[in-house]
C-alpha cells in the first residue's frame, strides 16, 4: 500500500485529500481544495494560490486514474464545485475524466440542504449515480456510519470515515475535530497502522470552549496509544498552535504523532496561519485578485519568491 496526502493545511491549503494505492485499487478520498477566502481580512496570498494550483493538478491527475472516489461530505474543501471561487477545484476540470470510477458517499437522505444541492449538481454533471458507502464493508475498503462533523449542537453535518486494508491498514477521518467519541471508538476498532485525523479548530478560539479543547486532547491521546502513526491535520493546522499541539502530544505519549507535511517528507507550510506574514514579506498589487479571477494575472513571480523565502 502507498499513501499520498495530496492537499491539507500543513501543505498550504484547506482540505484533507488523500490517494491510496493497493494491489487492486486506486482510491481518491475527498478530492477538493480551498483557501480561506478571507483570513485576517486578507484574500489568499498569490504564493498560497500558486501552491493551490499545483495541488489541484495532482488531484485532477489522481481522479483520472482512480478506481474509487470517496466523498466524506460535501463541504467546499472536499469536492469539486460548480460554483467554485478562483481558489477551489471547479467541477469542469474533472467532468469528462474517468467515467468508470465508483464514487462513494453518504446516503442522499443524510445530506444537509446545501450538501444535497451540491451533490445533485455533482452527479448530474458527472452523469453518474453514487454508491452508498455508509457502514458498507467491501473487504479491502469499508466505511463508517455517518458521524458528526465537529461537536454536538454546532450543526447537523455528518461525515463518513474510510478504512482501507492491504499490507497496512489506513484510516481517513475527516471533519471529526477529535470531538466525537463514537468516531474515536470506530477508528480504534479498525486497528489502523496509519490514520489521518482531523484535529480541533483551535483558530476558532471564540467558539471553541476550554472543555472542548480538553476533550479533543484526551481523544487525541487515546488515538496516539492505539494507532501506529497518527497524522493530525486539517482544522488543527489552521494556526501555529497545531504544531505545538502535536509536538506536545508526541512527547507526552511517546508515540508517533505528525502532520501531513511530515508524513509526506515535505516542508511544513501552514500558510493559512501565515497570511499576514506572506503579505508583509511579498507585497501584493491591490488589483491582483481581480485580475487573477479574470485570467489576466498569474502566480509565477510569487511562486519564485515564495520558494526562495521558504526554501522549497
Amino acid at each position: 500500500m502507498t499513501i499520498e496526502i495530496l492537499g491539507t493545511e500543513s501543505l498550504g491549503v484547506r482540505g484533507i485529500c488523500c490517494f491510496v494505492r493497493t494491489e487492486k485499487r486506486r482510491i481518491l478520498i475527498d478530492p477538493g481544495i480551498a483557501l480561506g477566502y478571507s483570513r485576517f481580512k486578507l484574500l489568499p496570498h498569490p504564493f498560497q494560490v500558486a501552491i493551490d494550483e499545483r495541488i489541484q493538478k495532482k488531484i485532477i491527475k489522481r481522479w483520472a486514474g482512480a478506481t474509487d472516489i470517496v466523498i466524506s461530505h460535501f463541504h467546499g474543501d472536499h469536492i469539486p464545485l460548480a460554483d467554485a471561487n478562483p481558489f477551489q477545484l471547479h467541477i469542469r476540470k474533472v467532468a469528462s475524466l474517468n467515467p468508470r470510477a465508483k464514487i462513494w458517499t453518504k446516503d442522499m437522505s443524510h445530506l444537509s440542504p446545501l450538501e444535497q444541492k451540491r451533490a445533485d449538481v455533482l452527479f448530474s454533471t458527472l452523469k453518474k449515480s453514487p454508491f452508498i458507502a455508509e457502514g458498507k464493508d467491501g473487504g479491502e475498503i469499508c466505511f463508517s456510519k455517518p458521524v458528526l462533523h465537529g461537536d454536538k449542537g454546532s450543526h447537523t453535518t455528518t461525515v463518513i470515515m474510510t478504512r482501507i486494508k492491504g499490507d497496512k491498514t489506513f484510516v481517513h477521518a475527516p471533519g471529526i475535530q477529535l470531538l466525537n467519541e463514537e468516531a474515536i471508538s470506530q477508528i480504534i476498532d479498525w486497528h489502523p497502522d496509519i490514520a489521518i485525523v482531523d484535529g480541533p479548530p483551535l483558530y476558532l478560539s471564540l467558539s471553541l470552549s476550554k472543555s472542548q479543547v480538553e476533550r479533543a486532547w484526551q481523544n487525541a491521546g487515546h488515538l496516539a496509544y492505539n494507532v501506529g502513526t497518527l497524522v493530525l491535520d486539517h482544522h488543527l493546522m489552521r494556526n501555529l498552535e497545531g504544531i505545538k499541539w502535536i509536538r506536545r502530544l508526541s512527547l507526552e505519549t511517546g508515540k508517533k504523532v505528525i502532520c501531513g507535511a511530515d508524513f509526506m517528507g515535505q516542508k511544513r507550510m501552514l500558510l493559512e496561519a501565515l497570511r499576514r506574514d506572506l503579505y508583509r514579506d511579498m507585497p501584493v498589487d491591490r488589483n491582483w485578485h481581480k485580475r487573477y479571477a479574470q485570467g489576466k494575472a498569474d502566480t509565477n513571480s510569487y511562486w519564485i519568491q515564495g520558494k526562495m523565502l521558504y526554501g522549497i
